[in-house]
């Protein structure tokens, strides 16, 4: 073969170097969310202390946990739901975000016991809910219970 054709073989081309840059800016970012969504939904006291992050984590909750009660409200109005699963799923909802918002595992806690506790505040609206629920001769009214729960949520600190 004569060596004046060998001018037309090249090899591979290199890519181009904004690709790797793109590839490490995207991985930076991917780690970034993953460190975010992790800090900002784990239970726990070492959180709230945080100035910034507590205070942002605390409101989010507040907004996730108001929107779930009204939409059960909404469900109820609507006849979706009747008093006793909606009062189960609003008390469900109230022990969930005590949980979220203190570290303190309210749903597996008995009345007594959050009434004896730092969360002594809600003992009274879920004692309400827990009447609704269980309580088929209840003379409660469960617009004033869901009300009073989306009071507690929203003025929890």
């Amino acid at each position: 073969m004569p060596d004046d054709l060998l001018r037309h073989v090249i090899g591979p081309t290199a890519f181009p170097s904004w690709w790797l840059w793109i590839a490490a800016a995207l991985l930076l970012t991917l780690i970034l969310w993953y460190a975010a969504v992790i800090v900002l939904t784990l239970p726990g006291r070492r959180l709230r202390d945080l100035p910034l992050i507590g205070a942002t984590r605390h409101e989010l909750l507040k907004r996730r946990f108001l929107r779930a009660v009204r939409a059960i409200g909404a469900r109820h109005r609507s006849g979706e739901l009747a008093a006793a699963p909606a009062a189960a799923a609003v008390s469900s909802e109230l022990r969930r975000f005590l949980h979220q918002a203190t570290g303190t595992r309210a749903e597996y806690m008995q009345l007594e016991a959050i009434a004896r506790g730092e969360l002594a505040s809600a003992a009274p609206v879920l004692a309400e809910l827990a009447d609704l629920q269980f309580n088929a001769f209840s003379s409660g009214d469960f617009t004033a219970a869901s009300e009073s729960a989306e009071e507690l949520i929203r003025t929890w600190s």
